[in-house]
């Protein structure tokens, strides 16, 4: 008899664009340091918590949020220069 080996490959679930934007625009609307538990019952929709922490992550990449140990708080703010160059109309 020959035993078979079951391999797992474990599927990464990445998060749609709208559960990111929406985790960013709740931190973005909050304006003070939220902890995590506290940011999932503010949000809108239910969200699994592996699912936030990978947001969570990728915001903090791209510099938009911080984490830190007294929770985290959205530090983005648009440049001026590109809003001046949306204002005058340069075509990039």
């Amino acid at each position: 008899m020959t035993s078979k080996t079951q391999v797992q490959t474990q599927i990464q679930h990445s998060p749609t664009l709208n559960t990111v934007l929406m985790v960013e625009q709740t931190l973005r609307d909050s304006k003070e340091v939220l902890k995590i538990a506290e940011l999932k019952r503010r949000l809108p929709r239910k969200v699994m918590h592996a699912t936030l922490l990978e947001i969570l992550n990728y915001l903090q990449e791209s510099g938009k949020i911080l984490i830190t140990t007294k929770g985290v708080v959205w530090t983005y703010t648009p440049s001026d220069l590109m809003d001046k160059l949306k204002k005058g109309g340069l075509e990039l």
